[in-house]
This record gives structure tokens, sequence and C-alpha cells, in this order.
């Protein structure tokens, strides 16, 4: 099995997000899978201008020149897509919006009524059928994610493809945290994504206790959305502090 994860955030590999994906992938690869993490910040990806070439003059084929009939590539010679990225004023990057909204060259400009009786668009390609989707935000509550969650239900309902895993982490600054007090939750954490991983290869799917799992904060604190607010503000001050300093 081929499994393919473009992540979105401009970080690229030093993202919070990446190190969601990439323990998740170790626990993939470690049951044979053959799996990669595409850093779409890495590649020259235009805006969709929407002309439609892709699906009249030269179907299959983008009129824009630049990386993305690489990046489809990759996304067709995959078995399982997973598309990755921190929250972004409650949605995904621009950067995962651009990638996604050039996705159009692998549909078709026919309509059928898909089995709910809603209208979407042919796929030309049989596979990828099965999504996986990753996330991150810096604020701690599972809450923040309510727009992406829903953003990829409708997208994996368009495209015709099945959702096998969704992982969302708030508090996502812990992931990157130099702290030793967080290490042990940390590496607790790091284990379940390797778990889910391995359960996607085993079972073609994450099971219900280990996405429960998933869901529950890395940190075990009663009042952690307080602790949280704590911490925040006073880097904030100390970086204003820092910046606001003359420079000799």
């Amino acid at each position: 099995m081929k499994i393919t994860v473009f992540n979105g955030s401009p970080k690229g590999h030093h993202g919070n997000t990446s190190v969601i994906v990439e323990n998740f992938l170790q626990g993939a690869q470690q049951e044979g899978a053959e799996v990669e993490q595409v850093f779409l910040a890495q590649y020259d990806i235009h805006l969709c201008k929407a002309c439609k070439s892709c699906w009249e003059k030269t179907p299959g084929q983008c009129a824009i020149k630049d990386d993305m009939p690489l990046l489809v590539s990759k996304l067709l010679n995959s078995d399982v897509v997973g598309f990755a990225c921190p929250v972004f004023v409650d949605n995904v990057t621009g950067l995962m919006k651009t990638f996604i909204d050039r996705l159009i060259v692998i549909g078709d400009p026919h309509w059928v009524k898909d089995e709910h009786g809603e209208c979407r668009h042919l796929l030309r390609n049989e596979k990828p059928n099965k999504m996986l989707i990753f996330a991150n935000s810096g604020f701690p509550e599972q809450s923040h994610f309510q727009v992406l969650r829903l953003f990829y239900k409708r997208m994996a309902r368009n495209l015709g493809w099945d959702i096998i895993g969704e992982i969302y982490r708030g508090g996502g600054a812990l992931l990157t945290s130099k702290d030793p007090n967080f290490h042990p939750f940390l590496e607790k954490y790091k284990q379940l994504l390797r778990k889910a991983g391995t359960e996607v290869i085993l079972n073609s799917s994450i099971t219900r206790q280990t996405a429960d799992e998933l869901e529950k904060p890395m940190l075990p604190i009663n009042n952690l959305v307080d602790v949280f607010i704590n911490r925040v503000n006073q880097i904030c001050d100390e970086r204003v502090i820092k910046f606001s300093k003359p420079t000799v």
C-alpha cells in the first residue's frame, strides 16, 4: 500500500503538523506500507484560474506551468492520500486550499448524482479512493476543528472517497516543545500516532478506541485551558518586550 500525505503547513517539516504525520507514517511503514510526506511549501503552486482547460481543451492536463503535474502524479499513484495542515483562521491554510483547488484536473466536467441524490462531478481515475486527515491548532480545545471536520467530509463526498482516519490535535505547540517535563506525555501521544498508522494498514481504518484516545488532551491537567492562556500570554509579553527594545 502506498500512502502519500500532502502537508500544507508553510513551515514544512519544521511545523507541528509534520510531527503528527511523521509518527503516523512510521507506524504504517512498520507494517510494510510505502509512505511519503510531501511538503507543499517546497513546490511552486499557482492559483487555479478556473479556465477549465483541464476539462475541455486538454483533458486531465492543466494549462498552468508549475509543479502541480508532479504532485498530481504522486497523488494518482497512491492508494491512500492524506491532507495535513495547521488551522489558519478556522480553516485550512491558503497553501493547502490552493493545492486542493488545483485538483480539479483529476475531475471530469460531466455530472452525476451521488448516493445521497446530490450532484457531483465524475472522476477520471479509480484511485486513490481513501483519505486521511491530519491537523493541529495552537488553541487547546478540540472544538477549533469544527470547520475542518465538515470541510473534509464534504470534500470526500464530492470526490467519492472514503475518510479512513482523522487526527486533530489541539494544543499543537506542545508537539515541538523542548520542555523535558512534557516529553513523557508527548512520547505517549507519538506512540498512539504510530499505533494509528499500523491500524490503517491492518484494518483499513483507525479503530474507534485509538481515535478516541487521540482526541484526549496530551497533558492530563484539569485546568488545561487556563494554563495555556496564562503561559501563552506570558510568552507574548516577553516577546513584545524583546522586540520593542531599540537596537544598538
